[in-house]
């Protein structure tokens, strides 16, 4: 093949740009309490830290109490990581011995980190608490069954007033992942939630959404088949229409009508969300679907999923919904997009209308996690419950 100069220099000129973006980060960790024979690792968003194994990237003992290493970034990366001894275990707390979030940071130029850790997590030592707290009151249903899935349990969340005002009845949001959403000490191990008991606390007061009663429903080791449009996933949203919310209803002061019953959730746990709005328009008017799996191919991850041919090919009465749908720009994000790409437009064709019936929120430098997710909640809850 054959270049002209011109091509030739443009080609050079795009590799030099290219090799430009490139930025180095040095980490050390400055720690004087660990045992002579420990290591120092850091676990992040990154595959140069490890994906989040606690104990895959050590870091170098440049001397008694200094642990280094120098990695190297695309400019603009957001990073994400902690520290440990190997295991979760053993993850570095912060001065007040708590366990802290993530360290985070965008690197957009050659950039040296320190961290001075003066605590150490000890399992063996008994419970620590995480910085972050469940805020207002919470209720717990352990082990709730239904044929053909896994028994979970369910947190709910229960808006301010609700003890003070026993002839009130309450809008309800149920949503997926329950462990990920308001207690930090269960959600994974960044122990980082989505801050919905925060989120919504803060926008009842301030008055700009009713009053909410929130049902989050732990996910199980079957997460993916029961997130997806498969037996499993029709057999889980069963489960919740059949057998939840009858339960929740009977139990808590709701107001039971599909305009007062929202569902929400992220990844796998966004399109089942949208799979609930749209197989059971009847019980759910209104989702939220952040950084959704539409339409994707993750071998790795036994993941293949695609919901967006059952939107297309509907040929049913119009539905009536309201969908906040989201993505992020970096990581596993990008290979959602195409297929949140292909929703919108299926959307688009079957005559709905953005920025009435959906919209789409775009957070170019935001990740797969927890904490992007959080940010992004509270407007997402102010759409779906916009005050008339």
């Amino acid at each position: 093949m054959k270049f002209s100069r011109l091509a030739l220099f443009l080609l050079l000129l795009c590799a030099a740009s290219y090799a430009q973006e490139k930025v180095k980060v040095i980490i050390n960790v400055h720690t004087s309490n660990v045992e002579d024979t420990s290591q120092v690792f850091i676990a992040g968003n990154q595959i140069e830290f490890g994906a989040w194994q606690p104990g895959d990237v050590a870091l170098e003992k440049a001397k008694d109490s200094l642990w280094t290493s120098e990695f190297t970034f695309e400019k603009g990366t957001m990073l994400q990581f902690k520290f440990t001894q190997g295991s979760w275990a053993n993850e570095a707390l912060n001065s007040e011995g708590h366990v802290p979030p993530n360290h985070s940071f965008i690197v957009n130029n050659d950039t040296t980190a320190d961290y001075r850790i003066i605590n150490w997590r000890d399992e063996s030592a008994g419970q620590v608490t995480y910085d972050g707290q469940i805020t207002g009151e919470v209720r717990y249903h352990e082990s709730m069954s239904y044929p053909g899935i896994l028994d979970r349990d369910v947190i709910l969340w229960l808006p301010p007033g609700y003890n003070e005002s026993p002839g009130k009845r309450y809008q309800v949001l149920y949503m997926n992942d329950g462990q990920s959403i308001i207690d930090p000490a269960t959600s994974g191990v960044t122990h980082v939630d989505w801050q919905v008991d925060e989120a919504l606390d803060s926008l009842i007061r301030k008055g700009e959404v009713e009053p909410t009663i929130v049902v989050g429903i732990y996910n199980t080791p079957h997460r993916t088949p029961e997130y997806s449009p498969t037996d499993t996933g029709y057999t889980y949203m069963k489960f919740v229409v059949e057998e939840l919310k009858p339960f929740i209803d009977k139990t808590y002061r709701t107001k039971p009508g599909r305009e007062h019953t929202a569902v929400a959730g992220s990844s796998m746990g966004g399109i089942i969300s949208f799979m609930f709005l749209w197989h059971y328009n009847d019980v759910f008017s209104k989702a939220v679907c952040m950084s959704p799996a539409f339409k994707v191919v993750l071998p790795a991850r036994s993941i293949n999923v695609d919901y967006v041919d059952d939107v297309l090919e509907y040929t049913g009465e119009r539905k009536d919904i309201k969908v906040y749908i989201d993505n992020g720009g970096q990581g596993i994000e990008q290979i959602i997009q195409p297929g949140v790409d292909d929703m919108l437009a299926a959307l688009k064709k079957q005559g709905y209308r953005e920025g009435i019936d959906y919209i789409f929120v775009l957070d170019e430098k935001a990740e797969h996690t927890e904490s992007a997710w959080a940010q992004r909640l509270p407007n997402a809850l102010k759409f779906i419950f916009e005050r008339n």
